[in-house]
């Protein structure tokens, strides 16, 4: 969860356990989480990915790294096997995440370079963006993202980085169907308002507010990982199929 989300969260949004429970499939199926790896997720937020990843690597380390740790978060994140820092640290690590982070980096270039020159030879990378900027949204605004990106501009980043993309497609296919509207519905309620009147702006939730019951919480949860499974099988068979999120796994070149 991003820090800016975090105040007034009272339980995990089924996207974000998703995400979560698919970074670790990912990892694991790369053979990122043998031999006591060294890993470093960039941009951390609560360090909820982190934290599992902890875990899961026995005699490993992880490092989560947000420039927005407060000191508090430093003290109460570390534990065995994780270290909550916010200074960039020194490598070099075995396996990194991006997790929606480079479209907060306005050079998203030149920031992604410098974490590739982390990673060990042949590090394992695993990135995710949000995809299609025709959906940059009040959503976007609000958690101050430079971009969304496409597939091709992802992967062209990435290659320009040093990075060799193994593996890549759409994550959250279904949710790209209803964003859609909700984004155009949004611009049109937008423009109305503001001849309405100009200083009416309203502000997006974000995952932070999520305030389902166990039901829908459940419900939605099913068919996200459904939504994944097709992700796999799209990505294994070479279909580049569409989702609200893109994903590349990744490694450092030689």
């Amino acid at each position: 969860m991003d820090l800016r989300e975090r105040e007034g969260a009272n339980q995990r949004h089924p996207w974000e356990i998703a995400r979560a429970r698919f970074v670790l499939e990912m990892l694991a199926d790369a053979g990122a989480l043998q031999e006591s790896p060294r890993i470093l997720d960039v941009g951390a937020g609560d360090a909820f990915v982190a934290r599992l990843l902890a875990e899961k690597v026995d005699g490993g380390r992880v490092v989560a790294w947000d420039a927005h740790f407060s000191d508090h978060d430093l003290a109460s994140l570390a534990g065995v096997g994780l270290v909550p820092v916010r200074e960039q640290p020194q490598g070099p690590f075995d396996a990194v995440l991006l997790l929606d982070v480079l479209e907060h980096v306005e050079d998203d270039d030149g920031f992604l370079r410098g974490i590739v020159a982390g990673g060990a030879p042949e590090a394992t990378f695993l990135v995710t963006v949000p995809a299609w900027p025709q959906l940059f949204s009040a959503h976007d605004v609000a958690l101050r993202h430079f971009r969304r990106y496409t597939p091709e501009t992802c992967r062209d980043l990435l290659v320009r980085a040093g990075l060799d993309v193994k593996r890549s497609g759409g994550l959250f296919h279904w949710p790209l169907l209803l964003r859609g509207p909700v984004v155009l519905g949004e611009r049109l309620l937008r423009r109305r308002r503001r001849e309405d009147d100009p200083s009416a702006n309203s502000v997006p939730t974000g995952i932070g507010g999520w305030r389902h019951g166990r039901l829908v919480t459940n419900a939605t949860a099913a068919a996200l990982a459904v939504d994944q499974l097709v992700s796999k099988l799209a990505a294994r068979a070479g279909v580049d199929l569409p989702g609200l999120s893109f994903w590349a796994l990744c490694r450092k070149a030689a």
